[in-house]
């Protein structure tokens, strides 16, 4: 093992924060880019972003939290149908744990006796590692993936809605918005690949593109849609 350890281990909580800081930025720098093609003043701007960064952090909390906790659901429900086996068929349950070894390359007879250690060590814990793939890292954590959304998305949130606090009167938001937004996603990308372990320059590129194309799409309907009074 690295010293350092795992990328995998950080799966759980990386996804949930970089999907949330993603959307913070996207979806209310896109909002903002709308209204403000639409022509709404200052004040009105600002209380739409604010709107959309409280509302949108405890949309992705409730969210992560339902989706992963299902997923918990399902993993309980396996690791007990585990159990159950083990109590009513232990031999069967070891055969099928030698099988697995011997697919991955163990030879028969080493296989038989690891598959024997590992059930007298903790036989629920090897089926779950050798049969479901589920480890104590990997595993489904509802709470933290919720947390994790959830500030993600309020601190993505809050440098678009500072860009348009920020932007000096008389001058086009949407251009201090946009390029906040876009230095943001490109920060963002690289983060999330390095942390990752992925490459940075493909992830960078990713999230600019989906991003410039939310913003154009909104400022667009903002001004098709010109609700200035």
């Amino acid at each position: 093992m690295p010293k350092e350890g795992h990328y995998v281990t950080r799966t759980g909580w990386l996804r949930a924060a970089v999907l949330g800081a993603n959307d913070g930025i996207v979806s209310t720098s896109s909002l903002l880019a709308g209204v403000l093609a639409a022509g709404l003043d200052r004040p009105a701007v600002l209380l739409t972003g604010l709107a959309a960064l409280v509302a949108g952090a405890f949309s992705m909390a409730s969210g992560e939290y339902v989706s992963v906790a299902a997923q918990a659901d399902s993993e309980t429900a396996d690791l007990e149908r585990e159990r159950q086996a083990l109590e009513e068929n232990p031999d069967y349950e070891l055969d099928e744990l030698t099988e697995g070894l011997v697919d991955r390359g163990v030879s028969e007879p080493l296989a038989r006796a690891a598959a024997e250690e590992m059930t007298a060590h903790d036989a629920l814990d090897a089926h779950a590692r050798e049969e479901l793939g589920l480890t104590g890292a990997g595993g489904a954590a509802p709470l933290q993936a919720a947390l994790a959304s959830a500030l993600a998305f309020a601190a993505g949130a809050a440098l678009p809605l500072g860009g348009a606090v920020a932007a000096p009167v008389g001058t086009d938001g949407i251009l201090v918005v946009a390029g906040v937004s876009l230095i943001a996603l490109a920060v963002l990308g690289a983060a999330g690949a390095r942390l990752g372990g992925a490459p940075q320059g493909r992830a960078v590129v990713r999230v600019l593109l989906w991003g410039g194309a939310a913003m154009a799409a909104t400022a667009a309907v903002g001004r098709l849609f010109d609700v200035s009074v």
